[in-house]
């Protein structure tokens, strides 16, 4: 059984905080366009290399920073996903049959030019594959070790129900495992689709601990989805629960006209105060913020002491 903080009512909203989504973006989601060759190399060299990221596909408002900064989120197995989330702008569809058999080699190469000391790397999507694409991982990961040195993260899908491919993973030791829960009990198959299971995810988080008990733990949720404060808390009790290491809170923005609509922008006075409440309830680091996103600054959190 969970342990449950009291629900604390919501905070007063600042005025002219817009609650719909249907407005302008309030002042504080709007940021300056950083000024930067580096941008262009990171995005040629990807090019180059012909990998895809997660900062493209997903639309993420942090890209040209992250490539400002020569680093990027890479993502394998392809840009089109079998999952139908309501959130993500990823392309959804059918995957070619087979992932790239040269593709861990490729992100090797990306990291070492890059000079990358921490690299991220998540993926579509994969149900059409037996392991869900577990293996490849398992080759990414020992692959950019084996040629940078580099400390790994991996960002997942939920391999619902498969636990020889989380396994599988954990094979590879990466320094951090992530899977978003991405939101609360209520909304889950909404925000995740059908195939998505919110005890799946928190069982994922106990098994890695069980497989490998040095690799640290993250997850991460999107706010302004209509999740209310009280539920929200449960949540992050749940992850702690399972030892969960590490979390991340954001803004959800709308990718699209079809995809799920805002209800409420959160200001940032409230991510501050969510993120004091996570770290009271014993995660290790907590970033929490609008533009916050799961692999943003990811270094810092990988070298935090567990």
């Amino acid at each position: 059984m969970a342990f449950r903080l009291p629900v604390v009512a919501d905070p007063v909203i600042p005025e002219g905080t817009d609650l719909s989504g249907s407005g302008r973006l309030p002042r504080w989601l709007k940021r300056p366009i950083p000024k930067s060759n580096a941008n262009h190399m990171t995005a040629g060299l990807l090019d180059e290399l012909k990998l895809e990221t997660v900062c493209d596909n997903a639309k993420c408002p942090n890209r040209m920073e992250c490539y400002s900064q020569q680093t990027a989120t890479f993502m394998i197995l392809g840009n089109v996903c079998t999952r139908p989330c309501g959130f993500c702008a990823v392309h959804r569809g059918r995957p070619p049959a087979l992932p790239e058999s040269d593709e861990p080699e490729r992100v090797a190469e990306a990291a070492a030019r890059l000079g990358l000391k921490h690299v991220v790397i998540t993926s579509v999507t994969r149900d059409d594959l037996p392991d869900g694409g577990a293996d490849h991982y398992y080759r990414c990961v020992v692959a950019v070790r084996e040629r940078t040195g580099a400390t790994t993260e991996v960002l997942t899908p939920d391999f619902v129900n498969c636990r020889e491919s989380l396994h599988r993973v954990i094979e590879a030791k990466p320094t951090v495992f992530n899977h978003n829960m991405e939101t609360v009990p209520r909304l889950y198959r909404r925000v995740r689709g059908p195939k998505s299971e919110y005890a799946w995810t928190l069982s994922m988080m106990k098994k890695v601990k069980e497989y490998d008990p040095e690799v640290k733990t993250k997850s991460g949720l999107m706010l302004g989805l209509g999740e209310e404060r009280g539920e929200l808390l449960d949540a992050l009790a749940d992850l702690r629960e399972y030892d969960v290491d590490f979390l991340t809170l954001g803004q959800y923005l709308q990718p699209g006209e079809k995809y799920l609509p805002v209800v409420r922008y959160v200001p940032p006075e409230e991510f501050e105060e969510l993120a004091e409440i996570a770290k009271g309830m014993g995660f290790k680091k907590v970033a929490s913020g609008p533009f916050v996103r799961s692999s943003y600054h990811a270094r810092d959190m990988a070298e935090t002491d567990c």
